[in-house]
C-alpha cells in the first residue's frame, strides 16, 4: 500500500477541514477544492479516484460549503456505495447519502408514490425470469433456460436504453447488437411481459428508474422538492451510465450545474448492458465551463505493469481512445511482466499452477493472486490444475465448473448412457468415445457450431464444448477408454474441485474482476478468437475487447503474467496466434512506440517463456513474425518471417530486378520460374537485402544447393550490381 491509499483499521477523524486535505497529491487536492460548478474528473486505473471524491465531499461538508444532507453520491454497486459511505464516515461526513442509482430512485419512489398515485408502491419483482417465461409461453414461443436468461437480459437492455416493445426490432436493426432470438419474437414477449406486470401490480428494477423519471417529468412540484433536498451530486464510474440513468440525473439536477462526475472511458466494458461512455466524453460539450481534472498518478501498479497498460491503450482506436489517460506509476520498480507461450491449454494451466505455487512458497498470500480469463467456461482446466497442485482457489462471479446446471445435467445424461451401454439408441452410430459424448450432449444443447453472439446460450454451449474437448483429450490419453471410464474421471474431477476452500487463489472472468486488485495476476488464454472474442465483429466491439484486457492488466499490483497456448489439446496443430493486442508490446514483436511508457524508465518488455509441456521440448520453437511477434503457421508467412497483413519494408526495385533475373535463369535452365525461387522467397530477399552468404542462407527457401547455384547473382543484385554470367557459387561467410 502507498501513503496515498493507506488507512489503518480505525483511522482518526481529521481534526479540521484543512486536515481532510492532508496526504492528497496535487491533482487529488485540486479535485477536493473544486466545489463549485460542474466538475469532470478523468481518473485512470489505480489513481485514487474514490479517495479524491470522498475527500472532496468531506472537505466541502467540514468547511461549511456543502450541507451533508444536501449531497447525493451515486455509483453502480452496493459494494462501492458501502465503501464510499465508510470513507465519508471516517472523514467526519457521515450524513452524506451514498447510494446506487436504483437505491436512490427506489427511496424517492416509495416516498412519493402515495402522493402521486395513491396506495402502496407495487411489489418489486426480485427476479423477472419467471414472468418472462410466462410471457413467452403466452406468446407460444418456447425458450430453454439459457434462452430465457438471454431474452430477459435483452428486455433489461431495451428498458435502460428507453426502447419500448414496438420499437425494439427497428432499434436492434440499426445497432450492432445481435439479438438472441428473432427481434419480432422478443418484441412480442417484451410487450406481454409488460402487460403481465401491470395485471399483477408488480414492477422490476428498471421500472424503478423509469417510474421515478416519469414522476419527476410530470410533477414539477415533486421535482422541485427533490432538488431542494439534494443540491450537489457526485457520480462515480460515469463511463458506465446508461441513457435512462443519465435522464434521471438530468431531472435531479434541473437547471443547476452542481455536479461532479468521475470516470475513465478506457474502462468502458459493459456496453452490452446499455452502458455508454458518451456522457463522459460529451461532458465538456454539455458543460463548457466545467473544471476538468485528470488523475494519472497510479498508486496501485509498478512502473512495469503501468508501462504495459499504457502500451495497450497507445494502439487503441475510436473515440474513447482519443481520451485515454497516460498513467504514471508512483511505486518502486518491480519485475517485468512475464509472457509464457505453451504448446496446449493443459500445459498452460499446469504451468500457471506451478508459478502460483512458487509465488505462494515465496510468501505471496493465495488470496492476493488471481487467474483471469475471458469466459467462465475456461475455468475448468484451471480449477483442475490448481486442485492437482494442492492450491486452494475460489471462483468469483460464477459457479464452479462442475456445479453449473448444464454440466450437472450433462453428467446425468452421460452416466445414464454409460449404464445403458449398447442399449442406448443414441450411441448406435457412435464409433468412439468422443463421438459417443457428442451424441449424448447434442440432446443437451451442444452443436458442432457455436451459437451466434454472447449470453447465457453461448455460456451453456461453451460449458458443453469443454466437456466434449475433455472427452477427446481423455480418449487420446487412454486408448480404449469407455464412457463409464469417462464418467468416473468426471466424478473424480468434481470431487477434487468441490473440496472446501478458505483463503484461495481467485478465478474470475475479466468482467467480474473490474474494481478489484491483487498482488499477482495471471491473464490466460490470450489467443485470437478468445481475446478479442470471436463474436466481436465490429471495430467498436474489438476496441471494447482491448479495454477489457487493459482492465485485466491494471488489476495487478506487482506480478503480471500473460500466457497463451498454440493448440487446444496435446499433440494438436499449433495454429493459434497470440492476441493482436500484444503486438509491439511483448518480446520479439517490435519496439513499443515512443511516449507509451510509465514512470521509472522501464522497458516493459518482460520475459518470454515457452512451456511446451510434456517434459519434451521441440528443438525448434515457433516461428515468430519479425514485425509483430505473432506465431507464424503458414508456410508462405514463415518464408517471409512476417504475417501477410503486417507492413512490408520490401525494396520494390530490388524485387523487380530479382524477378527479371529469375525469368532469365529459368529460361536458360528450361525450368518453371518457381524452380529457381518462389515469389515468397524473392519477396523475403527483397525485404531483408542480405549482404553475405550466411544472411542469404538464413532465408527460408534458400537451401545449400540454391545458395551454391544462385547465391553470387542474388548478392550482386542486392548490392546494386549486375549478376555475373552463368551465376556461380558463394561462400556462406562472404
Amino acid at each position: 500500500m502507498t501513503a496515498a491509499t493507506h488507512s489503518t483499521l480505525f483511522p482518526q477523524v481529521p481534526e479540521s477541514a484543512d486536515a481532510v486535505l492532508d496526504g492528497l497529491d496535487p491533482e487529488q487536492r485540486e479535485v477536493a477544492l473544486a466545489l463549485h460548478g460542474p466538475v469532470c474528473v478523468l481518473a485512470g486505473a489505480g489513481t485514487g479516484k474514490t479517495r479524491a471524491i470522498t475527500h472532496r465531499i468531506a472537505y466541502g461538508v467540514r468547511a461549511g460549503i456543502l450541507q451533508s444532507g444536501s449531497v447525493l453520491a451515486v455509483t453502480f454497486t452496493n459494494r462501492a456505495a458501502g465503501e464510499m459511505r465508510g470513507r465519508l464516515r471516517q472523514l467526519g461526513a457521515g450524513g452524506v447519502q451514498a447510494r446506487t442509482f436504483h437505491s436512490a430512485a427506489l427511496r424517492q419512489l416509495q416516498y412519493f408514490w402515495p402522493k402521486v398515485v395513491g396506495g402502496d408502491l407495487p411489489r418489486l419483482l426480485e427476479r423477472k425470469v419467471q414472468l418472462v417465461a410466462e410471457a413467452a409461453a403466452r406468446c407460444r414461443v418456447r425458450l430453454d433456460r439459457n434462452e430465457l436468461r438471454d431474452v430477459t437480459s435483452e428486455i433489461e437492455w431495451a428498458k435502460v436504453t428507453q426502447t419500448v416493445p414496438a420499437d425494439y426490432p427497428a432499434v436492434v436493426a440499426k445497432s450492432v447488437r445481435e439479438a438472441p432470438r428473432d427481434p419480432a419474437e422478443i418484441s412480442q414477449i417484451y410487450a406481454m411481459y409488460e402487460e403481465l406486470k401491470r395485471d399483477r401490480s408488480v414492477i422490476d428494477f428498471e421500472d424503478v428508474l423509469l417510474l421515478t423519471v416519469g414522476i419527476l417529468q410530470d410533477r414539477h412540484d415533486i421535482a422541485d422538492q427533490i432538488r431542494r433536498q439534494y443540491q450537489h451530486f457526485v457520480v462515480d464510474e460515469y463511463q458506465d451510465v446508461s441513457p435512462l440513468q443519465q435522464r434521471l440525473l438530468d431531472l435531479w439536477l434541473g437547471d443547476r450545474d452542481s455536479l461532479c462526475v468521475v470516470g475513465d472511458a478506457s474502462q468502458t466494458i459493459y456496453s452490452f448492458t446499455g452502458a455508454t461512455p458518451d456522457h463522459l466524453l460529451n461532458f465538456r460539450t454539455r458543460h463548457p465551463n466545467a473544471t476538468v481534472v485528470k488523475l494519472v498518478r497510479d498508486y496501485r501498479s509498478t512502473p512495469q505493469v503501468v508501462h504495459l497498460a499504457n502500451g495497450l491503450l497507445s494502439q487503441a482506436r475510436g473515440r474513447a481512445a482519443e481520451h485515454r489517460l497516460e498513467l504514471i506509476s508512483q511505486r518502486d520498480p518491480g519485475p517485468d511482466p512475464a509472457y509464457s507461450e505453451y504448446a496446449d491449454e493443459p500445459a498452460e494451466a499446469e504451468g500457471t499452477a506451478r508459478r502460483i505455487r512458487d509465488l505462494i512458497a515465496a510468501g505471496v498470500p493465495a488470496g492476493e493472486i488471481a487467474v483471469l480469463y475471458r469466459i467462465n467456461a475456461q475455468s475448468e482446466v484451471y480449477e483442475q490444475a490448481l486442485a492437482d497442485a494442492g492450491v486452494p482457489y475460489q471462483l468469483r462471479g460464477a459457479e464452479r465448473f462442475f456445479e453449473r446446471q448444464e454440466v450437472r445435467e450433462a453428467g446425468i445424461a452421460l452416466r445414464g448412457a454409460a449404464r445403458a451401454g449398447g442399449n442406448d439408441s443414441l450411441l448406435d452410430d457412435a464409433e468412439d468415445l468422443p463421438s459417443q459424448v457428442r451424441a449424448v450432449l447434442s440432446t443437451k444443447g451442444w452443436t458442432t457450431e457455436p451459437p451466434a453472439g454472447s449470453g447465457a446460450v453461448r455460456d451453456r454451449w461453451e460449458s458443453l464444448a469443454a466437456l466434449v474437448r475433455l472427452a477427446e483429450d481423455f480418449a487420446r490419453a487412454r486408448s480404449g477408454a469407455t464412457l463409464s471410464d469417462l464418467v468416473a474421471e468426471l466424478d473424480e474431477r468434481a470431487a477434487a474441485q468441490h473440496a472446501p476452500t478458505v483463503q484461495g487463489v481467485t478465478l474470475a472472468s475479466l468482467h467480474a474482476a473490474k474494481g478489484l486488485e491483487w498482488d499477482a495476476v495471471f491473464l490466460v488464454g490470450l489467443t485470437e478468437g478468445m481475446m478479442p472474442i470471436t463474436y466481436a465483429k465490429t471495430d467498436e466491439q474489438v476496441e471494447e475487447e482491448r479495454r477489457l484486457l487493459y482492465v485485466g492488466v491494471t488489476r495487478a499490483r506487482l506480478h503480471l503474467t500473460l500466457s497463451w497456448a498454440l493448440s487446444r489439446s496435446p499433440g494438436g496443430r499449433p495454429s493459434r496466434r497470440p492476441t493482436r493486442f500484444l503486438k509491439g508490446l511483448r518480446p520479439g514483436s517490435g519496439a513499443l512506440g515512443a511516449g507509451t511508457g510509465g514512470a521509472g524508465g522501464s522497458s516493459g518488455a518482460g520475459s518470454l517463456e515457452r512451456g511446451l509441456g510434456g517434459g519434451k521440448r521441440k528443438r525448434r520453437g515457433p516461428v515468430l513474425c519479425r514485425v509483430c511477434g505473432a506465431t507464424l503457421t503458414e508456410a508462405g508467412e514463415m518464408k517471409l518471417m512476417r504475417c501477410e497483413d503486417c507492413p512490408s519494408d520490401m525494396d520494390e526495385a530490388l524485387y523487380e530486378r530479382l524477378r527479371d533475373w529469375r525469368g532469365d535463369r529459368a529460361k536458360e535452365l528450361g525450368q518453371p520460374a518457381y524452380c529457381v525461387f518462389t515469389d515468397k522467397t524473392l519477396m523475403a530477399i527483397a525485404e531483408r537485402v542480405p549482404t553475405t552468404g550466411g544472411e542469404l542462407a538464413g532465408i527460408a527457401g534458400v537451401g545449400a544447393r540454391k545458395l551454391d547455384r544462385f547465391g553470387a547473382d542474388v548478392l550482386a543484385l542486392c548490392a546494386g550490381e549486375e549478376p555475373g554470367e552463368g551465376g556461380g557459387g558463394v561462400d556462406e561467410e562472404t
